[in-house]
């Protein structure tokens, strides 16, 4: 069959606009479109499909061999073949930016909070098809689109008559037409049909909101199907808006886990969050942080592997019983004593864990192996699967994971065929099958479920062992001094070698996207800072105040002496780590006593000269460093993108955000306009998420005695409340405050768990400081939180569950 492609893109002078035709997710070699204007370009294919198959594809712009500009490609065009046989099409399209309302094609809405069933279109059987598609991202789950028109074909303006149409994809209806029942120049409006509350009740319709919609038919032979693909259909619908709970995985506690949270109480976390009538839950990074077996393991963010979960996470009571009765005895035994104390005992429960594993691995492995699921599992990740489980081979019989240690011998990163890592395959195979079904479970009950993607990887982990080129090791990832941490932060991970890693697209990036899209629907990108500029630390310093963005733009002598008329002195600068003579800004020469020494008009020059340095000088370099990769990765899957934005954030990341839709992180404590002292929940942007606090904060209790005469401002000037501010925090009063966060524009509202108990207090703790699950200026903070309520027990609470429904509702959040 023929295809002749349109499209209208006005050029500028040497660009070339490009067809690129998408074949099982990959990109076929772009053709050059035509045009004699600069304005009307055409492509014609020949292309060989049956009927019922579609082909997706996107348009480019470029100058020579320089990309300069692409569609919206998470949801690139789509065309399907109807059942005319040896029909030829005529496409016309539009160039599709990312929308506004992006938000609305993740999977987050699409599979969860507004679910709907999809097919292919309806076949076409006309001799001259008129195919219309139209996309329509503010539907609900009940709701229908359907074209209403002038001629008596499309209803005779008559929406009781309007023509249904299909939904064939994301949010995209499309609806086929007989031209022979249409006249030369046909017009038209969409509507939306709601179903009806009852049986013996009417739906409701409503009216696209704009002028009529009008197409000029062109001459069509007969066999030939003309799909025009029409601007957005627009309806006054008020934005969609949602609540949740933020909590660690291994912070979740049931009466059947064994002394940390696990898949199986994940479930029951998502029973939860749908019976208070949340949309969303979110959680930690839950990736294999197991490198010594000891307590300081139990940081989250310094995992050895971006794909393997974490044994921890395996919930017991869904792999078969152990068959010893003994030793099934002692395991409950031992449950049980874990499961009752106040924290985790991670290295108790941990050994433990794998220990029991070890003995189902023993007892059921032969029988498991030859089961089409794992085989199926270990092909599809044996790109990462077998340098893990040799990896962790290595890490067992040498004693470290420092790889640096291992005999040269167990360099290389092929993987031995042994027990043991057919071990930690079947470990990984167990944790794969439990968090996909928490996954299904979470979509079923509407849910979204909401990952996090640390910043950082070990410098002692499988992706540095075999895939070094993308780091550099001499390098350490952190943060400047903030409210966390005077000193500032060293992490201690390697930095990204982000030349290496442009060089191939960012595959390294779209793979582990991809593989966390199996199991969440949104993610939160930790410092996402991190893609504009990182604050690098040369090994082997210890302290963040040695630290320098990178990359950044530094500054020559010249500059220094010339530009900001400064003596230069050495102590006030630090060398650039990879330019000669080059000089950064030391990020604390305000606080040196040398500082002191200059004069008062020197200081005012020091003072411009490192306010322009750290917030303006880079602006534009940072702009460009982030859009060379977060456009793959945030278009490398449909989760919804959310992002920790938080600390000295340049002008450069909101716009970059914006540009990209991705939601920012509101947390009134911590304005992002200097001039205040707190927020304005009102002046929340919509694409945002607003919180109270982090799983690096005090909680709201904790807040809230720590700074008196802070507080009392914000009780008289934010809660408008006369008098003393009462303290220790009463329910009543965290109530109001979880209340008008709630009401606040951002589209999600996502609380703590111990912020949502400050509500109650006959459920929360008495001591307040026990809910703390980590402080950031501690590096050996043991991260060991658990929820002092079984699953169970909350379940059951009626009363503090029917609060959380209500003040929701009353929210106007869904």
């Amino acid at each position: 069959m023929k295809i002749l492609f349109n499209l209208e893109y006005r050029t500028n002078s040497g660009e070339q606009l490009q067809l690129c035709i998408l074949n099982d997710g990959a990109c076929a070699v772009p053709a050059n479109m035509n045009t004699t204007d600069g304005e009307h370009w055409t492509c014609e294919l020949a292309l060989t499909a049956k009927t019922g198959q579609h082909t997706d594809y996107y348009y480019q712009v470029v100058r020579g061999d320089q990309v300069l500009r692409q569609e919206w490609q998470a949801e690139p065009h789509r065309l399907e073949f109807a059942a005319v046989r040896g029909a030829n099409y005529q496409v016309y399209d539009h160039w599709i930016d990312i929308p506004e309302d992006a938000y609305l094609y993740s999977s987050a809405f699409t599979e969860c909070v507004m679910v709907r069933q999809r097919c292919m279109s309806t076949k076409s059987e006309f001799s001259r098809t008129i195919r219309l598609k139209v996309r329509a991202p503010q539907l609900r789950q009940d709701e229908q689109l359907a074209i209403v028109g002038a001629p008596e074909y499309l209803g005779a303006w008559d929406a009781e008559r309007a023509l249904p149409m299909t939904e064939h994809e994301c949010h995209e209806w499309v609806v086929s037409l007989d031209a022979d029942h249409l006249p030369g120049v046909f017009e038209f409006k969409f509507v939306i049909l709601k179903a009806p509350a009852s049986a013996d009740a009417k739906g409701e319709i409503l009216w696209e909101q704009c002028q009529n919609r009008f197409i000029d038919l062109p001459d069509i032979e007969k066999g030939t199907v003309v799909v025009y693909e029409l601007p957005q259909a627009m309806f006054a619908i008020h934005a969609w808006k949602g609540a949740g709970t933020v909590i660690p995985i291994f912070s979740l506690r049931s009466e059947g886990s064994f002394g940390v949270g696990d898949f199986g109480d994940l479930k029951l976390m998502i029973d939860w969050c749908s019976k208070t009538r949340q949309r969303v839950l979110q959680i930690l990074p839950i990736n294999d942080t197991n490198m010594t077996g000891s307590w300081q393991d139990s940081y989250p963010y310094n995992s050895i592997s971006i794909y393997a979960l974490h044994p921890q996470y395996a919930d017991l009571r869904q792999l078969p019983d152990i068959k010893d009765q003994e030793q099934r005895e002692q395991f409950e035994q031992l449950r049980k004593e874990l499961n009752a104390l106040p924290q985790i005992d991670y290295e108790r429960m941990f050994k433990a864990k794998l220990e029991y594993l070890r003995v189902i691995f023993k007892q059921e492995f032969a029988r498991i192996k030859r089961t089409k699921a794992y085989k199926t599992f270990v092909d599809e990740n044996a790109e990462w699967l077998e340098p893990y489980a040799q990896f962790c081979v290595n890490r067992d019989k040498y004693g470290t994971a420092e790889f640096t240690k291992w005999p040269e011998a167990a360099a290389e990163s092929t993987t031995e065929k042994t027990a043991e890592a057919d071990f930690w395959h079947f470990v990984q195979y167990v944790l794969d099958q439990q968090i996909r079904g928490a996954h299904a479970h979470a979509r079923a009950q509407r849910v979204v479920l909401k990952g996090d993607i640390p910043i950082g990887i070990s410098r002692d982990g499988v992706e540095a062992w075999v895939e070094p080129r993308y780091f550099n090791l001499n390098g350490q990832a952190g943060a400047p001094p903030d409210a966390f941490a005077e000193d500032g932060q060293n992490w201690g991970f390697p930095t990204y070698n982000w030349d290496e890693m442009l060089a191939d697209g960012c595959q390294w990036w779209v793979r582990r996207f991809r593989k966390m899209a199996q199991y969440f629907d949104a993610y939160r990108i930790d410092h996402v800072l991190g893609f504009f500029r990182i604050w690098e630390i040369p090994m082997p310093h210890k302290s963040g105040l040695y630290g320098q963005f990178q990359p950044s733009l530094p500054m020559s002598r010249e500059e220094i002496e010339g530009r900001w008329r400064l003596p230069f002195r050495e102590e006030f600068y630090l060398a650039d780590h990879k330019q000669k003579d080059m000089w950064h800004p030391r990020i604390n020469a305000p606080k040196l006593d040398a500082f002191k020494s200059l004069s008062a008009d020197e200081q005012q020059r020091f003072w411009d000269m490192y306010n322009d340095y750290f917030y303006r000088r880079n602006n534009q370099f940072w702009y460009d460093e982030a859009m060379k990769k977060l456009p793959r990765l945030t278009q490398a899957t449909r989760m919804l993108c959310c992002a920790e934005d938080l600390g000295m954030v340049p002008d450069c990341v909101p716009w970059v955000m914006n540009q990209l839709r991705i939601l920012s992180l509101e947390i009134q404590s911590m304005p992002k306009d200097p001039s205040v002292r707190f927020g304005h929940l009102s002046r929340n942007p919509y694409r945002s998420v607003a919180t109270i606090s982090t799983h690096d904060m005090a909680t709201l209790r904790q807040w809230w005695d720590e700074d008196p005469e802070r507080t009392q401002d914000y009780y008289n000037t934010m809660l408008y409340r006369s008098g003393d501010a009462p303290h220790p925090l009463p329910g009543w009063l965290a109530r109001d405050i979880v209340s008008r966060h709630l009401t606040s524009p951002s589209m999600l509202c996502l609380l703590s768990l111990q912020d949502w108990l400050s509500m109650d207090e006959r459920l929360r703790l008495p001591d307040q400081n026990a809910e703390r699950i980590n402080i950031p200026a501690n590096p050996r903070h043991y991260w060991r939180y658990r929820m002092h309520l079984t699953l169970e027990q909350l379940m059951e609470e009626q009363g503090f569950n029917g609060q959380i429904v209500e003040l929701i509702a009353n929210s106007g959040r869904k």
